[in-house]
C-alpha cells in the first residue's frame, strides 16, 4: 500500500492520525517487536513506538513548512525509506525502479560501465576490485583506491547505489574519476570510456609443464562448469602436478557458483552454511563425491579484493586443509543479501544472513587470513651481486631460443611476485612428497 500525505502545512497530529491506521493495517506488528524476557515488556514491544512516530511526523511537517524549497510527500517518504535501510549496514538499500532494473542487468552479466566493484568504508566510496579486462583494470585502478569524485561530483554525500548509477551509462561515453590512493596526498584523475561489460569469469593456462593456473574473476552461474572444463583442458596432455587457484580481486557473486568451485577440490564435508533470523535464510552446503581435482596439490591466492563468495571458497579449502592459502588478508564481506521486489516495480536489497566457514568462523568484518603471507610486489635482480655464468663469457655457444610463450610467462612471473611464490611452493610440496 502506498501512503501519500496531502497538504503542505498539515499539522503533525493530523499526519500522525493519517499514518497510524495505514501502518497498522499494512505492517505486521511482530516486525516492531522488541526482544524482552518479561511479559509486560513483551506486550509493550508488540505496539508501535508512538513517541518515535510522532517525532517522525513532526520532522516531516517542519520540512514541509520551513525547508528552503518545496518538497513533495513522495520524495520525503522515499528518502525516509532510503535512510532506514542505509543505516542498517553498507549493503542494504532501497532500490527505485531504475536502480532495481540496473541491479537485475548486472546480475545477468551485461551492462554499460567501467567494470569496477565498489563499497563503502568509513563513509568513503572505495574500490573493492576492478574486474579483469575492463576499462577500470586497464586504466590501473587498484583495490582500496578511494573514489573522491565522479564526473566532478563529490562522492562524500552519495549513497552507494547513487554512485553506481553515476558510473554506469551508454557504451563509448566517457567517465571522469578522481582517485585518492593510499600513501598519496593528491587525487589522481582518470578518464575512462564505458563499455558493455561482459566479464568472462574463468581463465586458465599452464605456468610450466604440469603446473596449472586457474583464474576466477567473479562467480557467475556457469563459473563452476567453466572451471571444470578448464581443468580438463589443462590435464589433457599430462596430469597436473600442481594448481594455483587465483581469487585475488574477486568480488564474489553467486553463492551456488562458489559452492561448485569448492566442490571441484573437496569430495566430502561442509563447504559453507548461513544463519539468519528467518528459517529460510538458514542454509548448508556440502561437497559431493564427484571431485575432478581432489588430489592435485593446490595453492589459493587471495588479497584485500577477495570478497564474499571468494572468501567462502578460500575458507572452505582452508578449514578442510585441502590447499594452502597464500597472499594477504581478504576483504571480510561475509553477509548475504536478498533482492526483494516490491509491488510498485521497485525493490529492497536487504541483508538477511551471515556466511560461516566449515569450522564456524564468521567471514564478516574478519576475512580470511592466509596460511602464508606474501605481499604484492615485483622480483628484481640485483645485477651487482649476480654470479658470472657461461652466458656471460665471450664467444659462448648460444642455445636455441626459448619459445615466445615461455618468455612471456617468465616475464609475468617476474611482475607477479605472489604468483611466482605460489608456483615455487607447489614445486616444493612435490619435492617433499616425492622424498616421503
Amino acid at each position: 500500500m502506498t501512503l501519500s500525505v496531502t497538504g503542505v502545512l498539515a499539522p503533525a497530529k493530523r499526519f500522525l492520525a493519517t499514518l497510524l491506521p495505514v501502518a497498522l493495517l499494512s505492517v505486521p506488528l511482530p516486525l516492531f517487536a522488541q526482544s524482552s524476557t518479561s511479559g509486560a515488556n513483551q506486550n509493550a514491544g508488540d505496539t508501535l513506538p508512538l513517541e518515535e512516530i510522532q517525532t517522525f511526523a513532526e520532522v516531516f511537517e517542519r520540512i514541509k513548512r520551513a525547508y528552503v524549497e518545496d518538497v513533495d510527500d513522495r520524495t520525503l517518504l522515499r528518502n525516509a525509506m532510503r535512510g532506514m535501510l542505509s543505516e542498517l549496514d553498507p549493503h542494504s538499500a532501497y532500490l527505485d525502479e531504475e536502480e532495481y532494473q540496473s541491479l537485475r542487468e548486472s546480475t545477468q552479466g551485461e551492462f554499460g560501465g567501467i567494470g569496477i566493484e565498489v563499497g563503502m568504508e568509513d563513509g568513503q566510496l572505495m574500490v573493492i576490485t576492478p574486474i579483469d579486462d575492463t576499462p577500470a583494470s586497464r586504466a590501473g585502478l587498484l583495490s582500496r583506491d578511494i573514489i573522491v569524485a565522479i564526473d566532478g561530483m563529490p562522492t562524500a554525500n552519495l549513497s552507494l547505489q547513487e554512485a553506481v548509477t553515476l558510473m554506469r551509462g551508454e557504451p563509448e561515453s566517457e567517465l571522469r574519476m578522481s582517485i585518492l590512493r593510499s600513501g598519496e596526498d593528491t587525487p589522481r584523475e582518470f578518464i575512462l570510456k564505458r563499455e558493455i561489460i561482459r566479464s568472462e569469469s574463468v581463465k586458465h593456462e599452464l605456468l610450466e609443464s604440469g603446473y596449472g593456473y586457474l583464474r576466477i574473476s567473479q562467480f557467475q552461474s556457469r563459473t563452476a562448469e567453466q572451471a571444470r572444463d578448464a581443468l580438463a583442458m589443462m590435464a589433457r596432455e599430462q596430469p597436473l602436478e600442481g594448481l594455483v587457484l587465483d581469487l585475488r580481486n574477486n568480488p564474489g557473486g553467486v553463492l551456488q557458483a562458489a559452492v561448485g568451485i569448492a566442490d571441484l577440490f573437496l569430495d566430502q564435508g561442509l563447504i559453507v552454511y548461513t544463519e539468519g533470523r528467518l528459517s529460510d535464510t538458514a542454509m548448508s552446503f556440502s561437497a559431493s563425491s564427484n571431485t575432478p581435482a581432489g588430489n592435485i596439490p593446490l595453492v589459493v591466492l587471495i588479497n584485500g579484493g577477495s570478497a564474499s563468495a571468494a572468501e567462502i571458497v578460500a575458507g572452505a579449502l582452508q578449514d578442510q586443509r585441502r590447499g594452502i592459502i597464500m597472499g594477504t588478508d581478504s576483504f571480510g564481506k561475509g553477509s548475504v543479501q536478498q533482492i526483494m521486489p516490491l509491488g510498485n516495480g521497485e525493490g529492497l536489497k536487504l541483508t538477511t544472513a551471515l556466511y560461516y566457514t566449515p569450522n564456524g568462523r564468521s567471514i564478516q568484518a574478519q576475512g580470511i587470513e592466509p596460511d602464508v603471507e606474501v605481499v604484492r610486489g615485483r622480483l628484481e635482480v640485483d645485477e651487482s651481486r649476480r654470479e658470472i655464468r657461461e652466458a656471460d663469457l665471450d664467444g659462448h655457444l648460444s642455445a636455441q631460443q626459448a619459445p615466445r610463450d615461455r618468455q612471456e610467462m617468465a616475464e609475468r612471473l617476474l611482475d607477479d611476485y605472489q604468483l611466482s611464490e605460489a608456483l615455487n611452493l607447489l614445486k616444493a610440496l612435490n619435492v617433499v612428497d616425492r622424498r616421503r
